[in-house]
């Protein structure tokens, strides 16, 4: 008998970076929210990280789905808005105004 997360069927678009935004996305992905992690082409930054900090991108991303798309195109810019239109949250922790 496996138990439903109390999240499931919910979808989350992710647009955040850094540490308190994706720790947000963690929480919901590993309470059963299908969350699903908008990334520049060239991948998160923290992908990046080496040494101390290359655990990081594994650690605050897991149960997470990603989708690179460059969000200054026509393309993506559809495409980013049709993920948007189909989530029940988006989660974005952007200065003021960057959104």
């Amino acid at each position: 008998m496996s138990k439903s997360l109390p999240l499931e069927g919910i979808r989350v678009a992710e647009f955040c970076h850094v540490v308190m935004g994706p720790t947000c996305g963690l929480v919901l992905a590993d309470m059963g929210a299908e969350v699903i992690k908008v990334e520049p082409l060239d991948g998160d930054h923290t992908r990046k990280l080496v040494a101390s900090g290359a655990g990081f991108f594994p650690t605050y991303n897991r149960n997470k789905k990603s989708f690179a798309v460059d969000l200054k195109s026509p393309e993506g810019r559809e495409a980013v808005l049709k993920l948007v239109a189909r989530s029940d949250v988006v989660t974005e922790n952007f200065r003021p105004g960057a959104m």
